[in-house]
């Protein structure tokens, strides 16, 4: 069985090769924030959601019979202080929002969406939304600034890892720490059997 990966994040391809599955991976060419803005006001849980399944959405649409398997999608947001955190994308909003987050925790929801798409015809979607609880280490505003300087914090949400230069300034995850990542293995376990699929189908590594 293979899967589809709508999604270029190097994290959640990381994850799956370590879990078995080398995954077909094809861009999903979304506007996430047009997406958003079309949707209108959203909580962390409904945003990660409606963009996990318009990434999945988008690659079944443009590939349709190419993609015979399953196709997931993923999306993740963090948040603090009630506050929703995508990626920062600039080094000075990374930095100030390390500098608020260092020492205090939030919580990191990640959108799951996969489509049955086997035969090259889109059966239809299931989708969950995972959190988890990130606790930050008191951090100094020196290792704030060369965090950012590496480029890292501004590509991800919440502008911090687990899984790479990150995952020293973490105290503790409440959860699922693969949420953190951006893709829950058992989640997307219990999507996968839903479809009458076995988890280890998928396994080809």
């Amino acid at each position: 069985m293979r899967l589809f990966l709508a999604s270029t994040s190097p994290a959640r391809l990381a994850t799956l090769r370590a879990a078995g599955i080398e995954p077909t991976v094809i861009a999903p060419g979304v506007d996430e924030d047009a997406v958003v803005a079309a949707a209108g006001e959203l909580s962390a849980a409904d945003m990660v959601a409606l963009l996990a399944r318009t990434k999945a959405e988008a690659v079944a649409h443009a590939q349709g019979a190419s993609c015979d398997g399953l196709i997931f999608g993923g999306d993740s947001a963090f948040v603090i202080d009630g506050v929703i955190h995508g990626k920062p994308h600039d080094p000075d909003v990374a930095r100030e929002r390390w500098l608020r987050q260092s020492g205090r925790s939030g919580v990191l929801y990640s959108g799951h969406w996969l489509i049955d798409n086997r035969g090259g015809t889109d059966s239809g979607g299931v989708g969950i939304v995972t959190h988890a609880e990130v606790h930050f280490a008191d951090v100094t505003a020196a290792e704030i600034d060369a965090y950012v300087a590496t480029g890292e914090p501004l590509t991800v949400a919440g502008a911090f890892t687990i899984d790479s230069l990150g995952g020293a300034f973490i105290d503790r995850i409440v959860g699922d720490p693969h949420t953190v990542v951006g893709l829950s293995l058992p989640a997307l376990r219990n999507l996968v059997r839903s479809f009458g699929i076995e988890w280890t189908d998928l396994w080809n590594r």
